[in-house]
């Protein structure tokens, strides 16, 4: 600053001089402001340089001043450099911020003021079917159509989500999406999209299990509470109240069937996998099978002139089977159920065979092939669902849970097997289990034992 009032003081005295010198008094008055406006040229002349450097966004080499606009131009230059810094961590929060939402589990959109997208994330381009080059700055009511998005979006209430389909929805496998707006900033909005068809999958599961539980068990306690009044209400000879009571234990033992059912199920669910290193011998689980599915036919057809064909391995030998490793009460769960469920949809005179046989790379095969009425093509898919039933009354005629094939397919996932279903409407049904090699121990002649 006191060089600045040095050259300011030093313009108009040398002025004054030279004018001095050259006009006496009269003249050094004009030196005098002739050295100032040369002073207020030169120094405005400083001033347009740093001007125009700033105005260049001081992008180029600053003019080398000193003085006042030297101390313009570093202070300029430090303001500058903070500022570019700043921005430079601002862009990578910014890059940070747009990283997390891309790697967020939802689908995330922003929205401008007129609701078009300024932001997409891949979650919400593939649930959404939005193309990153074609669809931005296009307003989401273009791209979501759906009738219940269009209502929401215009009754500004999102304080809550709405479930809409997917555009990847099909008749066979529909795709719901919970979508929910936030707004943010100046009249801003975050999207926020969620595939929910699991969840409402197992909402809609829930449901059925809860309404088929309270129906399956409902129906033998009216029975049971119809037999009660009777037996309290009424005066009955003693063969009409064997005859309840027989009636009475056989609904409750039903109850009682689908509430063990209904645990091992859970026990099935909540338990660890069975271990690779508890080996137990086929032959036994086998011979169990027969003893129960012959036991079974004989409760089933004891007033038809013609008894079930049952026809099993010879199982005299013991070791010719084999071992498995795992649970030895889910593997036999698992058989039993299959040769049960054979056992009550054949009708008396039919054939019953079942099977066990080594294959070629290692694994086994446990199959129940029966000559019952089959099932049809649409309903093998379902046959593994809870309470899920072909013919209902059928079932409830002869026992049926619905639940024994859920077991299956419980105990045949913890083992790392699989599970195959043929059948044929009319001709009967063949229900396999293949065990992994890994899980088995052949016998020294396995081939002794392929056979019915």
């Amino acid at each position: 600053m006191a060089l600045r009032f040095f050259f300011f003081l030093l313009f108009p005295v040398v002025g004054a001089g030279i004018g001095e010198r050259a006009a006496n008094m009269p003249g050094a008055c004009g030196g005098a402001i002739a050295g100032s406006m040369l002073w207020f040229a030169w120094d405005a002349w400083r001033a347009a340089r740093v001007l125009r450097w700033l105005r260049g966004d001081a992008a180029g080499t600053p003019p080398p001043l000193r003085g006042l606009w030297g101390d313009v131009i570093d202070r300029a230059r430090k303001q500058l450099r903070l500022r570019d810094a700043q921005l430079r961590e601002a862009q990578d929060r910014l890059q940070e911020f747009l990283a997390a939402l891309q790697a967020s589990p939802s689908g995330v959109i922003l929205l401008d003021p007129q609701g078009c997208i300024e932001w997409s994330n891949q979650t919400a381009m593939q649930l959404l079917g939005i193309d990153s080059q074609r669809d931005m700055q296009q307003p989401i009511g273009n791209l979501l159509r759906d009738p219940a998005f269009n209502s929401y979006q215009a009754g500004r209430d999102f304080s809550h989500d709405i479930v809409i389909l997917g555009p990847n929805s099909t008749a066979g496998r529909p795709v719901k999406l919970s979508v929910q707006l936030h707004p943010y900033g100046q009249g801003r909005k975050l999207l926020l999209a969620r595939d929910v068809t699991a969840v409402e999958q197992a909402e809609a599961m829930r449901r059925d299990f809860v309404a088929n539980v309270s129906h399956e068990i409902r129906t033998p306690l009216t029975v049971l509470a119809g037999f009660i009044e009777t037996l309290q209400t009424l005066q009955l000879d003693a063969g009409e109240r064997s005859r309840y009571l027989d009636l009475m234990g056989q609904q409750g033992k039903r109850m009682q069937t689908v509430v063990n059912d209904l645990l091992t199920l859970s026990r099935l669910e909540g338990s660890p996998l069975p271990s690779l290193l508890d080996w137990a011998p086929v032959q036994p689980l086998l011979q169990r099978c027969e003893d129960e599915a012959r036991a079974l036919s004989v409760l089933l057809t004891h007033n038809h002139a013609r008894a079930h064909e049952i026809h099993f391995p010879d199982l005299s030998d013991t070791a010719a089977f084999g071992e498995v490793a795992g649970s030895a009460g889910e593997l036999q769960s698992a058989f039993s159920n299959l040769v049960s469920n054979a056992v009550r949809y054949t009708p008396a005179g039919g054939t019953i065979t079942v099977r066990w046989r080594w294959l070629a790379d290692g694994r086994a095969e446990f199959s129940v092939q029966d000559t019952g009425p089959g099932i049809a093509p649409e309903h093998i898919p379902r046959l593994t669902e809870r309470f899920y039933r072909v013919d209902r009354s059928r079932s409830r005629d002869t026992g049926g849970t619905g639940l024994g094939l859920a077991i299956v397919k419980h105990v045949v996932q913890r083992h790392g097997a699989a599970l195959r279903i043929d059948s044929t409407p009319g001709t009967g049904s063949t229900f396999s289990i293949t065990l992994p090699a890994k899980r088995l121990r052949q016998p020294v002649q396995p081939a002794a034992v392929t056979a019915a």
